[in-house]
């Protein structure tokens, strides 16, 4: 007979004021499993990193890893925080110094073949001669990917053409799945030999795990409130006899000597990375949600220039806070901590004036906006860049609107994922422009106009 015990964390996106207690938690259990000579594993599901915190953001995720070092990480796999929101190069060097493996079987490169920090999966043996086979999978934002000079394959794909090699291998599976609380039910459906999935990117919180067939689905939520725990038995012919799980909130576990201390130095390390000047403003640019600034028409020129668009819009909400005097990276940073990209999309006149008059309605103003890449609260009201409404006529650099004629319109890439302007946007053709996040955009025109 032989105890597992596998905890896992997942979507943390560098909310490190979880991370003292979690850290402490992890090295308690590790010693106490060790002390009674039962299996420990841990593993990470992706999103670890996320770049609105200042630490994160000023080291492309690379301050990160050494905490999962710490608590001595099996392997975790990557998610879209990791693999879209960091150029080519940092997420090629984000793993330089894991001391853990980083499994991911359907992230690849342009070549067809796995990076060098990178593993389809793992076996792994036990001090009992069980084998544990471990797969990760990553949400397939493919298009995004194939852009930063990486190449995703189709999970499910993948997942079998792996399954057959690790059947063979191992006595039992474990999937790292970045891919959201509806594939996992169809994963565990269709593939009953996984025994153990374990689930990120939706931020779904399953409590004590889901059964789905022979199939235990695990999951920890968001933002490292909780951390969870997966146990499986195995008896002397290397059968599972008992698998359960279960969560810790992580509110609730043993408070840490100097742990306010500790999240503030992230804070503050953070803080003097980025006190790097970008520019000087002669006035002050304050921002208004429900108000047209000079600020909020700054970002939306920035957006149409760097597109090489007829007319941009961004909604005010984007801005959360003003700028004034020296200007650094830590100060765009605060204001725009979205991990959002400009993007293009090609419109007939109708269309555009569609959208136009969409973006008017009140109620999308105060709309509360979670997910989408978006840090900020309120939607706030729409921006426009040579693009307006005159009584009755819309104009577009002056000129009056064309309805047969085709315009390309430069906005945020969170107005294209299916949430917004459903009658026109869905099906057309959009230009994402990688790596640069809309902060990027303010540094740039920052630096060209003052």
């Amino acid at each position: 007979m032989e105890t597992i015990h596998i905890y896992h964390t997942n979507d943390v996106h560098s909310h490190l004021e979880n991370w003292p207690r979690i850290a402490q938690f992890l090295h308690k259990e590790k010693k106490r499993h060790l002390q009674t000579e039962e299996e420990v594993f841990l593993f990470d599901i992706g999103d670890f990193i996320d770049r609105w915190h200042p630490y994160t953001e000023a080291t492309k995720g690379k301050g990160n890893i050494p905490l999962l070092n710490e608590c001595q990480y099996t392997a975790v796999t990557i998610g879209n925080n990791e693999g879209v929101n960091l150029p080519f190069e940092d997420l090629n060097h984000l793993y330089d110094e894991a001391q853990f493996d980083v499994l991911a079987a359907n992230f690849y490169q342009k070549n067809e073949k796995y990076p060098d920090w990178v593993k389809p999966y793992k076996i792994y043996h036990t001090k009992k001669g069980t084998r544990v086979g471990v797969i990760g999978l990553t949400v397939q934002f493919a298009h995004l990917y194939e852009l930063l000079g990486w190449e995703l394959t189709e999970p499910i794909s993948e997942l079998k053409k792996w399954l057959h090699v690790l059947k063979e291998e191992a006595d039992f599976i474990i999937l790292l799945s970045h891919l959201g609380i509806h594939d996992d039910e169809r994963i565990a459906a269709e593939f009953p030999e996984i025994d153990v999935i374990l689930g990120a990117h939706t931020h779904h919180v399953l409590e004590q795990g889901k059964q789905v067939g022979s199939t235990l689905l695990g999951a920890a939520g968001k933002y490292g409130y909780f951390v969870g725990q997966v146990t499986v038995t195995i008896d002397d012919k290397k059968s599972i006899i008992n698998k359960n799980a279960l969560l810790y909130a992580t509110n609730e576990l043993p408070s840490v000597q100097n742990e306010q201390e500790q999240v503030d130095a992230f804070l503050e390390k953070g803080k003097q990375l980025l006190d790097q000047k970008v520019s000087t403003l002669t006035k002050p640019m304050p921002n208004n949600l429900f108000q047209e600034t000079e600020l909020s028409l700054f970002l939306c020129k920035a957006l149409r220039e760097w597109c090489n668009a007829d007319c941009a819009m961004i909604n005010a909400g984007l801005l959360l806070g003003p700028l004034a005097g020296d200007v650094t990276e830590y100060d765009l940073l605060t204001i725009c901590p979205h991990p959002i990209n400009p993007c293009t999309i090609e419109l007939t006149g109708r269309e555009l004036q569609e959208v136009l008059l969409e973006t008017m309605d009140e109620s999308l103003h105060h709309k509360h906006i979670k997910g989408l890449g978006f840090r900020g609260t309120l939607l706030g009201i729409f921006v426009y860049d040579r693009l307006s409404l005159k009584g009755n006529t819309v104009y577009v650099n002056g000129k009056e609107l064309n309805y047969e004629q085709t315009y390309t319109l430069a906005l945020p890439d969170m107005f294209t994922f299916g949430h917004f302007f459903k009658e026109v946007l869905p099906s057309k053709q959009k230009r994402y422009f990688l790596p640069e996040f809309l902060r990027d955009l303010l540094k740039w025109k920052l630096q060209l106009d003052t």
